[in-house]
C-alpha cells in the first residue's frame, strides 16, 4: 500500500509547501523508506530530463530578423494622425485612401508591438524567480539525512580538488572557523543547466549552503527570502554565488563578505 504521505512528498519536491510543512515531511522521509525512495526517484528523473533534453531557443536568423525590424521601425518618423471629421457634425465622410492609411498605420503599429514583444521574450535575460526556488529546494533537500555533502572535510586542499572532477566551476574554498564559519565539506548540484559547486558551512546551529555556478543569464537581488530561508547573492568574475540558510542576515552577510573578499584576491591580475 502506498504511503499516505506520498502526495505531500511530491508537493514538497515541487516546492509547493511552506517551511513548517517541509520540516515535517523531511522528518517523515527520514524514517519512511518508501517516501525517501520516492524523493530519490523524482530527483533522478529531474536530473535526467535536464541533462538529456535540449531547451528550445530562438534561432539566430529569427533574432536577426527581429533586430532588423526594430531598427527599421525606429528609423521611420511617426506620422501625424489624420484629422477625422464625423458626418454627423456636418463634416464629409473620409476618403477611402485616408481610411486605408489609418488602418495600415494601426496594423503597422500592432506589428511593431508584436515584434517588440518577441524581441523581449527572446533577447531579455531569463527571470531569476524560478532559479531562486530551485536554490531553496536544493538547500532543503540537502538537510535530509545523507544529502548534505559528497566530500566531508574542513581542509580546503581536500575540498577544492574534489570539485575539479565533479563540478563545472572551481570556486574559492576556505575554512573560516576562526570567524565562526566551519567548513563542513562540499557537494555538486545540478543547477541552471550545469554542475554547480556547493560549499557547506556550519555557523552555530545553522547550516549554510553556498552555491557557485557560471552566471550571466540571470539578474538577482542582493538578498531575498524563500519559504523562510534567506538567500544572499554576489558575483566575483564570471561566477555567481548564493548563500542559503535559515541563519540571520548578519550571519549570512559575514560569510558572504569573507568569501567575496577571498574570491576577489584570487582573481588573476
Amino acid at each position: 500500500m502506498q504511503c499516505a504521505e506520498s502526495l505531500r512528498v511530491q508537493a514538497y519536491f515541487d516546492g509547493e509547501v511552506d517551511a513548517l510543512a517541509a520540516a515535517e515531511i523531511e522528518r517523515h522521509a527520514g524514517h519512511c523508506g518508501e517516501c525517501r525512495a520516492l524523493l530519490q526517484d523524482l530527483e533522478r528523473t529531474r536530473a535526467r530530463i535536464r541533462r538529456d533534453l535540449d531547451h528550445g531557443g530562438a534561432p539566430a536568423a529569427l533574432r536577426a530578423r527581429i533586430a532588423r525590424a526594430l531598427d527599421e521601425e525606429a528609423r521611420v518618423a511617426p506620422r501625424a494622425p489624420p484629422q477625422l471629421r464625423s458626418p454627423r457634425s456636418g463634416g464629409s465622410a473620409l476618403p477611402v485612401w485616408r481610411t486605408r492609411a489609418f488602418w495600415q498605420g494601426a496594423c503597422g503599429g500592432l506589428g511593431a508591438a508584436v515584434a517588440a514583444a518577441l524581441a523581449f521574450l527572446f533577447l531579455s535575460a531569463v527571470p531569476s524567480a524560478a532559479l531562486e526556488e530551485e536554490l531553496t529546494r536544493a538547500h532543503v533537500r540537502s538537510l535530509m539525512p545523507g544529502h548534505l555533502t559528497d566530500v566531508v572535510s574542513t581542509d580546503r586542499h581536500t575540498v577544492k580538488p574534489w570539485f575539479a572532477g565533479h563540478a563545472d566551476v572551481s570556486p574559492v574554498v576556505a575554512d573560516f572557523s576562526a570567524e565562526g564559519y566551519r567548513l563542513v565539506g562540499g557537494r555538486a548540484d545540478y543547477l541552471d543547466r550545469q554542475r554547480a559547486a556547493v560549499l557547506v558551512y556550519q555557523h552555530g546551529a545553522h547550516l549554510i549552503n553556498v552555491f557557485v555556478w557560471v552566471g550571466g543569464r540571470h539578474t538577482f537581488p542582493e538578498r531575498t527570502t524563500r519559504a523562510g530561508y534567506h538567500l544572499a547573492f554576489w558575483r566575483v568574475g564570471d561566477l555567481e554565488y548564493c548563500a542559503v540558510s535559515d541563519a540571520g542576515w548578519d550571519e549570512l552577510a559575514g560569510l558572504a563578505r569573507l568569501l567575496r573578499d577571498l574570491g576577489v584576491r584570487d582573481q588573476p591580475e
